[in-house]
């Protein structure tokens, strides 16, 4: 199951889909209309959904052309089509095992825990649907089994289709592209929460200054000369009083065009597709910040589509296919590129905190922590198919997609 984020179809559902995405987090609605204005300036719809449908049928096709018969779903946290909805579609179709691959690359409590949070409240619902239909005996933890695909940040594939996407913008600056640095964007997070993310594991900071340095220097050498970079971060929202982090990526463009920076390429290497933190923090805000300033920017590619990440992640099912086989026997090789080596097929207990040293108080699925006898009793209210689940996040990091 392919596991994302969603976002809207259409102008009627900007409002509704930003209430689903804020849902416990006291924002007032004139800032839901505020974003929703990012959505509007592109017909009201999110660019995600046709990114994932393509996302879909590229694994689909990957998978036949190596002999896999694999039945793929699409399900989304915060629109349709939402994850009970595609949960259950695979449980009618005979799945009784589903490994989620979630459209968030990197380890942080917004990547990770809070999609895990909405699993368990997901298997729930369904539990709730089937013992409707006359199954008395179900529960969260017999209706269907779900693992979650590890962090795939810094599989070779990932850093591949990055570089990949970045020389391709370096050729469309031409003559500009000689003295040009690389910026690479991410989501920026609460610093609390990129101290969380670093409890167990790297941080979400150190994990894309890892990858950043591989594409960097994958780049540097297929262009035959050091590229200059640097990480910046864009999205950020809560309160001005809250620390984010830092440098927002317009402040960075500013910075280089005072030190006589003429050009540059940003490289979206925090998003898997161009949702509406690419389209809009980036093609519209950053691309028209960097033209206030004089530099010529050029926005380089997601890894979308592209063959060496669609490889990858298959690669990536495949190799958790083989440890699910092979668990008291040979280990499994587990590959990956630079420094911080692969992460946990299943998440540690207290991996992924909402804060430093807070957890969300909501049950997660795919865990060592995990237990479905506490998800019937955590999810808030009844929860039908028509609307998403409940989570208790107090940190609006989503606010566009």
């Amino acid at each position: 199951m392919l596991y994302s984020f969603g976002g809207p179809n259409a102008p009627e559902d900007v409002l509704p889909f930003l209430k689903n995405v804020t849902r416990g987090k006291n924002i007032p609605e004139e800032r839901l209309v505020e974003v929703g204005e990012h959505y509007h300036h592109f017909g009201g719809r999110s660019p995600i959904n046709a990114q994932n449908l393509a996302l879909v049928d590229a694994l689909r096709a990957e998978l036949a052309r190596r002999g896999v018969d694999l039945p793929i779903a699409w399900g989304n946290r915060n629109w349709e089509p939402y994850t009970t909805q595609a949960l259950a579609d695979l449980r009618a179709g005979g799945a009784r095992r589903v490994l989620a691959i979630v459209t968030s690359a990197y380890g942080s409590y917004s990547g990770c825990r809070q999609y895990r949070e909405n699993l368990a409240a997901s298997l729930a619902e369904l539990a709730d649907q089937v013992r409707a239909d006359g199954d008395d005996d179900a529960t969260p933890g017999t209706v269907l089994a779900v693992d979650k695909l590890r962090h795939y940040f810094n599989h070779p594939g990932f850093v591949r289709a990055n570089a990949d996407a970045v020389l391709e913008a370096y050729d469309e600056l031409a003559e500009d592209a000689a003295d040009a640095p690389l910026v690479f964007v991410t989501h920026s997070i609460p610093t609390t929460m990129e101290e969380a993310s670093g409890a167990r594991r790297p941080s979400y900071r150190t994990q894309h200054l890892d990858v950043a340095a591989l594409v960097a220097a994958e780049v540097g050498r297929r262009l035959g000369r050091e590229v200059a970079w640097q990480l910046a971060y864009c999205s950020r929202s809560g309160p001005p009083s809250q620390p984010w982090l830092e440098p927002d990526v317009n402040d960075l463009l500013r910075e280089l065009a005072g030190a006589g920076t003429r050009a540059a390429v940003l490289s979206p290497v925090g998003f898997v597709s161009d949702h509406m933190e690419v389209a809009f923090d980036l093609d519209t805000e950053a691309l028209e910040t960097a033209r206030e300033v004089g530099i010529r920017a050029v926005r380089a590619g997601t890894v979308s589509t592209r063959e060496p990440f669609v490889a990858g992640l298959v690669d990536l099912v495949l190799e958790r296919a083989a440890a699910e086989r092979h668990e008291h026997g040979e280990p499994v090789e587990r590959v990956t590129a630079g420094s911080l080596g692969a992460w946990p097929d299943v998440c540690h207990t207290g991996c992924c905190l909402l804060r430093a040293g807070v957890e969300s108080g909501v049950p997660a699925a795919c865990g060592e922590d995990s237990d479905p006898t506490e998800w019937l009793a955590t999810t808030a209210g009844p929860v039908t198919t028509a609307g998403p689940v409940t989570t208790r996040d107090t940190t609006m990091t989503g606010d566009a997609r």
